[in-house]
Formats: structure tokens, sequence, C-alpha cells
């Protein structure tokens, strides 16, 4: 492979990606209903396909069957990677009854009829340790004995859903079904997940309705009788089992809220106290949250004790609707985050129910750093609540929050530039990430619009590629940067003399993956980004200028008769020696055809392959400056004193490849450097 193809590959190579295995769950589109309790001889078969008919006889239609036990053990074992989550499902069921009774209420005239109209509705959740049992219990819509049977007595059909159709087709606004979160109807029976035997006791909101108790240990029957001491509302009693007894515990439960269910509209109540005190400041106004609920919310979503240091509260209708309320962390990234290994640190939910606490592809690796919920209606779940489906309107999702973030960062760094150049200096390193991984041109062009860096111009200070690109003439078609650890070595370096000179605005590149971020970049607006190594290389190539080498310099006929000597005592190491006018004070230098390649394959991959064979990919070319003393005095030794001219040919060339950043090892120097001495010492 030659270097320009190394090059190459490196524009267009994009960071590995961290893939995570796809969790795959059942999906049902039943709709069966649990029998009511029957005796042996009419029991349920066991599930069976239709057979086919001979081609002469009648074709008969059959029904699929399946055997009710299994279809909910595939439900409560199958389709939920985590037990606790039935903690969730529970809660969302009884927010959704909530918001039924709040929408019955307000829409209902006469005060008849509804039953306790002025009720509190709240969620109360009991843990019972030595019963075993946890209770989850709301004051809302209750149900009727019909509704017990089509809702719970059926699986995979959705109360809440239903609701929703109703809505629609009374053609009300949809903010009245905004906090509605129910859809699929296999929620209530993930509490057989940690349940042996499930009771729901319920009464409807009607003044006349009768209190019931529905009950079922999940073997394929339930029962229902009337039960008096049913208060308005739903109770379900879970008897857990043996090997679930920790969810009768009340700190456990109070975790599984917190995480899951802690932003749900009603109060919930775990014995008594409320267990959801912190508000979805993502669906306030903007203008009403303090600096204060700001820092708390953020500690809280993040686990961690700094402030944000920028907040962006986002809202938006199309192309979807998202609401978002993301932070910038004060404190300097850990080494979680700068590992890409690591997840994002935004949640996800829909309706103010988790779905997933660390979502992949919901931003970009680069951005993980940011903290955050991320709430919209619009994105499409499986059916357990827990997996995204539809991977272009997620990716759809994540352009636009990208998107959005970049045009933050953008608009900080013009209104609070002292902010932002502190925030540069700790997270500067995942903007350039993006550039390298991004595949989107007009995206690498957005995040560049951020990136700062030193100047030939700047001592004291950065400036942007804007700035860059509005100092100089429209007429000049490229953008020079130069990589050096630091401000001295750049300013030192032989690469930048000839664009000193001339006075030219030169990048000053410290980090050693700069150089690779903006050959990744390759073009800022309609100016090429250019390294000044190759800047040299390409105007070494000029005959025009080697036409005069300068007063006091070696003449034509000298470097002529030097650089195939040259080439000789260096054979297999430079690809070519030639003359330079653009050098002063340096003896020589080495060019490549693309520096930044070679010096990320000196760091990365050289020690794999033999010296030859790196020079031989390498292809160097070392240039000289025939007015140097160092070089005119090479000149006379090789003839007078050839043995030391050898010495010190290698020398010169040893030293241009340190300038270079292409010496694997500037160890290596000390043997040869030390021949050179001893030689040069002998006569003293």
């Amino acid at each position: 492979m030659s270097l320009r193809a190394y090059g190459l590959l490196l524009r267009t190579r994009q960071m590995t990606r961290v893939c995570r295995q796809a969790h795959r769950t059942a999906t049902f589109a039943l709709s069966l209903p649990l029998q009511q309790p029957q005796s042996p001889k009419t029991a349920l078969p066991q599930r069976r396909l239709a057979t086919a008919a001979p081609e002469s006889s009648k074709l008969d239609k059959h029904e699929f069957q399946a055997e009710t036990r299994q279809l909910l053990d595939i439900v409560a074992r199958s389709l939920y990677s985590d037990h606790e989550v039935f903690v969730r499902e529970l809660i969302s069921n009884a927010s959704d009854a909530l918001e039924k009774f709040r929408y019955t209420a307000l829409s209902t005239t006469n005060e008849g009829q509804l039953a306790a109209r002025d009720r509190p509705l709240e969620i109360r959740i009991t843990t019972d340790k030595p019963q075993m049992q946890l209770i989850i219990q709301d004051t809302g819509i209750g149900m009727t004995r019909e509704e017990l049977v089509n809702n719970l007595g059926t699986i995979a059909r959705s109360g809440s859903k239903q609701f929703l159709e109703e809505l629609k087709q009374q053609q009300q606004p949809a903010q009245a079904s905004s906090n509605i979160i129910g859809q699929f109807g296999v929620g209530f029976y993930s509490a057989f997940i940690v349940a042996q035997r499930v009771e729901v006791y319920t009464r409807a909101a009607t003044p006349d309705a009768v209190g019931l108790c529905w009950s079922t240990d999940g073997s394929g029957t339930y029962t229902i009788r009337e039960a008096e001491e049913a208060e308005h509302g739903t109770k379900i009693v879970l008897h857990l089992k043996t090997d679930c007894r920790e969810y009768a515990d009340e700190d456990r439960i109070r975790t599984v809220i917190k995480k899951y269910s802690n932003f749900v509209g009603s109060p919930i109540l775990l014995n008594g106290k409320q267990a959801n005190e912190i508000k979805p400041l993502w669906l306030m106004d903007p203008q009403s949250i303090s600096k204060e609920q700001h820092q708390d919310f953020y500690r809280f979503i993040s686990n961690s004790f700094d402030s944000p240091r920028f907040t962006l509260h986002y809202n938006a209708d199309v192309p979807l609707s998202i609401h978002a309320l993301l932070y910038f962390p004060e404190g300097k990234p850990g080494l979680f985050e700068m590992s890409r290994d690591g997840a994002t640190g935004v949640a996800l939910y829909t309706r103010k129910v988790l779905i997933q606490s660390k979502t992949e592809h919901l931003l970009p690796k680069w951005l993980r750093f940011i903290k955050g919920v991320v709430d919209s209606e619009d994105i499409p779940l499986n059916l357990s609540r827990e997996l995204l489906q539809n991977n272009s309107l997620i990716r759809k999702l994540s352009s636009v929050i990208s998107s959005r973030v970049i045009r933050f960062l953008q608009e900080r760094a013009k209104k609070q530039p002292e902010e932002y150049e502190a925030f540069y200096r700790d997270y500067g390193l995942f903007l350039k990430e993006g550039i390298v991984t991004s595949s989107d041109t007009s995206e690498k062009e957005e995040i560049a619009k951020l990136l700062r860096f030193e100047s030939s111009k700047s001592p004291s200070g950065r400036i942007s590629l804007d700035d860059y690109y509005k100092e100089v003439s429209a007429d000049q078609k490229d953008i020079y940067y130069l990589a050096a650890p630091n401000r001295i070595l750049a300013e030192s370096s032989p690469y930048y003399e000839s664009l000193k000179k001339r006075n030219e605005l030169v990048l000053f590149c410290y980090e050693p993956y700069d150089e690779l971020v903006l050959m990744q970049l390759a073009q800022y607006k309609n100016k090429k980004l250019v390294s000044v190594e190759k800047e040299m290389r390409n105007q070494s190539q000029d005959p025009a200028a080697l036409q005069d080498f300068g007063e006091g310099s070696l003449s034509s006929t000298e470097v002529d008769s030097l650089l195939p000597w040259l080439q000789s005592q260096l054979k297999g190491q430079v690809a070519k020696v030639k003359a330079t006018t653009r050098l002063d004070t340096h003896p020589c230098v080495i060019t490549v055809e693309e520096m930044a390649a070679a010096r990320h394959f000196i760091r990365t991959q050289s020690h794999q392959l033999p010296e030859e064979n790196r020079f031989a990919l390498l292809q160097p070319e070392l240039e000289i400056n025939p007015k140097h003393p160092i070089i005119k005095k090479l000149f006379s030794l090789r003839t007078s004193e050839p043995e030391l001219a050898e010495l010190i040919a290698k020398q010169l060339f040893a030293n241009a490849m340190v300038g270079a950043g292409l010496a694997e090892d500037p160890r290596m120097l000390l043997t040869n450097m030390n021949s050179l001495l001893s030689k040069a010492l002998e006569k003293y």
C-alpha cells in the first residue's frame, strides 16, 4: 500500500462503532380471551394447526388455538428483559386510569354521572413483607364487569388504545390524549413475572357501580366476584413468588419508581410518602424553571455532583414531536466518557415514562458526554416498550437532535466566548471525533465551525476557521496548518520558514490527532485545508524555483554533483534528494506525500514492518539548503574526509526525520551521533 493510498484510507475510514446484539422478543397479534372456569371435559385444547384438506374435498377453515398458560408464560418471561419492569407497567396502567377519569370529569357536564368526582387522583403503593404482597392502587376510572372481561380477560387488548381511538373518532384535541401511556395491552400480564396469584379489586366511576374482584393464578382461568370492600378505582394485589420477595421491600420499590416512573404526572405514594417529587422539567415552560431546579434535575439524571455548564431546552413538533432537556457538564470528562465503549448519557422517555436510561443511536457517540432527557411520542417501540423499532425514524430523531446541539454550541461560541473557550478546552476532543466519524459532509463543516486553534498571528488566543476565512484574501485557495507539539517548535519548524517570510496565516495544531481531523475535513467552505509540509513539497516541484539558489550558496554545478552522492549514501532510505530555496536557517528537511498519514502510520503501525519496508512505504524526499554552512562544508568534506562526510550525511537525514515527526524511536540517533562526534574529535 502506498502512502497516498494509506492517507485516502484514513480519510474514509470511520472509527469502530460498538454494536450491541439485538434483543429478540416475542410479539403477539393475538386477542385471546382467558376462558372462564370449565369442566375437564371442556378444557381448552393444546395449540394446533389446521390440516390441509384433499383437493377434491370442501375447504374447511380452522382457527389457531393456544394453551393460555403457555401464552402467559411467554408474556411474563420472554417479553421483558428485567423483572423490575413490571412496576413500570402497572404504574403506567394506573396513570392511564387516572388520566381517563380526569378527562371524563372535565368532559362530563352532569355532576351525577360520576361518583366521588372530587377524590384525590393518586397512585398508592403498599409493600407487605410478612405477607409477601405488593399492592398498587389508583383512584382512577375503575372497571365494570364487562370491562374486566374485555381488558383483563383478553391478552393483547389495550383499553387505553381503545380510549384513544374513541377520542380520535370524537375529533378531540391532541392534548386530551397526550398523557395516555398504554398501547399494546400486555403490560398488566407482566405482573406474572413476580406474582403467583393476582387479585384486582375495582369499582367503576359511575354512582351505581358495584365493587368487583377479578382473580387468577395465571393457569388459564380467572374468577370474578362482587366485592363490597372495593373502592372507586382499581387495586392490584400481587401475591409474590418466593424468589421475588424483594419486591415486597419498600426501598427496592422506591428505587424502581425513581428509575422508571419518577415523572408520571400523578403523585405516587409509597407507604404513605410521595416517591416522585422531581418534576419533568422538559415538559415545562423554559422561562419558569429556576437555576436551582436545573441543578437538582441534572444531578438526578446524571448521578453526579457538579453543575451543568450549558443547558439546552428544546421542543419541536416538526418533523418529529420532541421534548429534550440536555445538559453540558461543567466538570472535565472522566475516563469512562473518553472511551467510545461507554453508552450515551441521554435517557429516552415517552409520555414521561422511562424506556431506556442509556439509549444507543439516540445521539452519535461523539456526543456521549451530554446528559439529559429526550421525550417523544413518535418513537416506535416494540411490545415490551424496551427496544426501539423503525431505524430510519430513530436516525431522523438523532439527526434532528444532533443538528440542534451543534447549532446551540455555535450560539454559545458567539454569545459566551469565554465560557465556550473553557468548554472547548475540556471537550474539544469530542468535537474533533465528530468530524472524523461523521459521514455527512455538511455536518462535518458545521462541527468544524466549533474548532479553535492558535495561529501564527494570535500568540495569546485561538481563532476559528471562520476567523481564518475572513482574514485571508478571497483569492487564497488554501487554509494552511502546521502540526507541532507546542508553539516554540511550530515557529522554529523548517516547514514554516517560507510561509513566515511571506507573512501567511498558519494554524498551529498541538494535539497529535489535530492534523488527522483536518485531513478528514479536507475543505472548509471553498478553501482546501493544506498542511505546510504538503505546501512545501508542492512548491519544491516547481522548476522555476530552482534556477537560482541565492547569494553565498553552492553553484548549480556543485549542487548537481552533491545530490547523487547523498542519494548513494542514503540508498534504501530516501526516494529522492533535491535542492530547495525555501529554507533559511535549516540545512535540510524531509517531505512525504501525505505527512499526516505518515505520522499516523509511524505512531500506530510502523513497528510491524522492517526498516526497509517502512522507508519504501513512506518514500521520503530529502530537500537540502545549498546556502547552509553545513551543506557547503559537506560538499568539500565528501572528497577530503569521506568517512566524516558519510556520518554527517546520515546524521542530517536522521535529524530531518525527527523534525518531521517520522522517527520511530529518536534514541536510535545516539549511535550515529556518537560515531560522528568521535570522528570529528580525532584531530584534537
